[in-house]
């Protein structure tokens, strides 16, 4: 913590900082109370309890220095932190990692629903918002908006009746896209050789005009062309490019994350991936007991999968690993003896699965309800974070 909250630039004079440790007890708290920076800041100045349990020592902190400070921490810190907490469980006998479940779930991340039409009418807001800021510094610059005209054609396009032809009106949209990024890109040639003080503009320039073009692209092989595009080539949003589509059987579609998850017998979270694209869940299975080798030095003794992580290829290498019992709840072909030495493992493990479940629904509606947001570092980030602060809560650890 102290290498990613420390800066180069910072002078040794002047008003000192908080330290790494009230940093993380902030952050514990923020997240197990689900505030905001505005509300954390007014409740460790006024509550004796939380600038205890903070370690102020009298420091009254903004809340623009407890967001500088908690979102400089990196996701691979936040993991190693709950690696910690995984040690001290082990010698308190909490979560010793010897019988696990591994499971998937989505996260979602803050978009509106994935359209051709709004992603088109995305892209020329935000590059004709970025030109009129541009024109008013370099009047020379040429610009014609169509924000207007994008518009009403997406209004069309979004309460029409069947009768509209929707493949002019799509021709139309992308036209004006297509003009409005050819002045984004005069723009961008022309501006660094004026003033380079502008590089951050031109950057997040051509960051837009990367996705628009793809949006662009998109839309003409999906509407125009009507081709099958694979989601591999899609984008979903302009301000959130990391999303992924998550299908997972009947549920609803997900737009955001998909994360594989191993708990323990005592419903902490063990293990986390935040995983890119959408990768079939047997082909996570062998990996994430893997990564419990790394974290415990030694292959669980019985573990318990989903159905949809189930083969015989899984389970043969799983007990190459040294897993004495590995039970998938569908039994795609296996036989119980193959899977446990006996049908009473077999129901344990399987019940076991039930238990953890209740653990990773708590998990999901407390901490993951609200979506995220501000790129993909960000999510991990919150992801470890959300699952340290349910480990330390961890109020099924007693029963």
């Amino acid at each position: 913590m102290a290498a990613d909250l420390g800066r180069e630039t910072v002078k040794p004079t002047g008003r000192e900082g908080l330290s790494a440790e009230t940093i993380l007890r902030a952050a514990i708290v923020k997240q197990n109370h689900q505030f905001s920076y505005a509300d954390l800041a007014i409740y460790l100045n006024d509550s004796n309890t939380f600038s205890a349990f903070c370690r102020l020592g009298g420091v009254e902190p903004s809340k623009s220095a407890l967001q500088e400070g908690i979102s400089r921490i990196k996701a691979e810190t936040w993991e190693k932190i709950n690696r910690a907490i995984l040690v001290s469980a082990k010698a308190e006998g909490i979560e010793t990692g010897q019988v696990v479940r591994t499971d998937s779930t989505p996260v979602k991340t803050d978009i509106h629903k994935p359209m051709d039409s709004e992603l088109l009418w995305d892209a020329v807001r935000v590059i004709s918002r970025m030109m009129v800021e541009a024109k008013k510094a370099f009047p020379q610059l040429e610009f014609c908006n169509r924000t207007r005209a994008c518009k009403k054609r997406l209004l069309l396009l979004r309460f029409s009746s069947r009768k509209v032809d929707k493949k002019k009106i799509y021709r139309e949209m992308i036209r004006y896209t297509d003009e409005t990024i050819a002045y984004m890109e005069k723009a961008i040639g022309l501006i660094p050789t004026v003033v380079p003080e502008w590089a951050g503009w031109i950057a997040e320039a051509q960051r837009f005009v990367k996705l628009a073009r793809q949006a662009v692209s998109q839309t003409k092989r999906r509407v125009l062309d009507g081709e099958k595009v694979p989601a591999c080539d899609k984008i979903f949003s302009l301000f959130e490019e990391h999303t992924d589509i998550i299908v997972k059987g009947r549920q609803d579609i997900t737009y955001g994350h998909k994360v594989n998850l191993t708990m323990g017998r005592s419903g902490m979270v063990l293990d986390l991936v935040v995983e890119d694209g959408n990768p079939a869940d047997s082909d996570r299975a062998v990996p994430m007991i893997e990564r419990q080798v790394d974290i415990y030095g030694v292959a669980p003794r019985q573990c318990v999968f989903d159905g949809a992580y189930g083969s015989r290829k899984n389970l043969a290498e799983i007990k190459d690993l040294g897993v004495k019992d590995s039970v998938f709840q569908k039994k795609k072909g296996l036989m119980v003896d193959e899977m446990a030495k006996s049908p009473w493992v077999y129901r344990k493990l399987r019940t076991l699965r039930h238990r953890c479940i209740y653990a990773l629904i708590y998990l999901v509606y407390r901490y993951w309800v609200a979506r995220f947001r501000h790129g993909s570092n960000t999510l991990k980030r919150e992801v470890f974070l959300r699952c340290l602060t349910n480990c330390l809560h961890k109020p099924w650890c007693d029963s």
